[in-house]
């Protein structure tokens, strides 16, 4: 067969296409933000290629009318995803339109896994020749876009409907068409779900950034938004100038178990930690470091020390001084002698007398 013959001629370049392909996409959604669960790739085998022409031979007079030569499928982790991508493609690939099926908008509900977005593309002219390989615009290839949801429900169904060769029963049929309607509400979801934590987050950020925080609920996130915003760097400033030192910065979310602990309930109660208990922090720091040569300081410093003076004020103790050290360093034998020694020394310090 003709196209047979001309299938093995151009397999060097099928070959260049699949590889180029497979990372131009993973770094074109790198660069735009997208996280993709996986990208696919194959060259349809020539007893593949053999199956389709015995279908459907005299629709293709030659082999650049097969569109799906080379293929690739893009499985990422959410339904809106799936047009964030095919937005993508719009932009660095000539689609081609009428080729090209969205079969999300089949409204049948035993082909939830087969309701993927399938471009038919071609690699512009131009980008081929920055590849310097102008041969490879003359082939279209074709990329499916479906989730992981999709995508698994698409291989089990295939396993059991058609690998088998048998005939599935009419009952298994409808178990499986109940089974696809569930999955699709789980997409859909998910999606739902993702958008609005997306919304949540935003919204606790700009209550970060306009002050009103003691309407901001304090967890992992609003945690992070609040040490965006540095709120321990006045105070590590200060304690750096004793020894005139630099501060290192560190991770500062081993803190978060710390307040929690306290029984913190929003980020206005750690501004008002830092309000009330700053002046102790700093001249526990005083004693830290103040006979020393140290002039490198970690950013964790002023937090701890917060909490240490926080900790001898409400008169929690050595049990207390020894959780905070367990909880942000690990456990450990040392942590109950470091404790005893400061809630000795602290004895000393003014701010435990005011």
């Amino acid at each position: 067969m003709a196209i047979l013959d001309q299938y093995r001629e151009n397999l060097p370049i099928y070959r260049k296409m699949n590889g180029y392909l497979s990372a131009h996409l993973r770094e074109v959604f790198t660069d735009a933000g997208i996280l993709v669960a996986a990208i696919e790739s194959r060259i349809k085998s020539e007893e593949s290629l053999i199956g389709k022409l015995q279908r459907k031979g005299n629709k293709y007079p030659s082999i650049e009318e097969i569109t799906d030569i080379v293929g690739l499928r893009i499985i990422t982790f959410y339904t809106d995803d799936v047009d964030k991508v095919a937005s993508v493609l719009e932009r660095i690939f000539e689609i081609d339109w009428e080729n090209s099926i969205d079969k999300r908008k089949i409204h049948q509900t035993d082909r939830f896994g087969y309701l993927s977005l399938h471009y038919i593309c071609r690699l512009p002219e131009a980008e081929c020749l920055r590849q310097g390989a102008p041969e490879m615009n003359r082939f279209r290839f074709e990329i499916q876009m479906r989730t992981v949801l999709q995508h698994a429900w698409a291989n089990m169904n295939h396993d059991i409907g058609y690998k088998s060769g048998v005939e599935v029963p009419t009952e298994y049929l409808r178990n499986l068409s109940r089974l696809a309607g569930m999955l699709e509400l789980a997409d859909e979801q998910f999606s739902l779900i993702r958008t609005e934590i997306n919304n949540y987050r935003r919204k606790m950020q700009a209550l970060v950034a306009s002050g009103n925080l003691d309407e901001v609920p304090l967890d992992g996130d609003t945690f992070r938004s609040y040490l965006a915003a540095e709120p321990f760097k006045a105070l590590n400033r200060k304690i750096a100038a004793i020894n005139q030192a630099e501060i290192q910065t560190v991770p500062l979310d081993g803190f978060l178990p710390v307040f929690k602990s306290f029984g913190f309930k929003t980020i206005g109660d750690i501004a008002n930690l830092i309000r009330d208990y700053a002046e102790g922090a700093y001249q526990i720091a005083c004693y830290q470091i103040s006979l020393t040569d140290l002039d490198i300081i970690s950013s964790s410093i002023g937090p701890q020390n917060l909490c240490i003076a926080y900790l001898l004020r409400s008169g929690s103790g050595k049990a207390g001084l020894k959780f905070l050290f367990d909880t942000l360093n690990g456990p450990s034998a040392s942590n109950e002698t470091m404790a005893a020694m400061m809630l000795k020394q602290a004895t000393c310090m003014p701010f435990m007398n005011q």
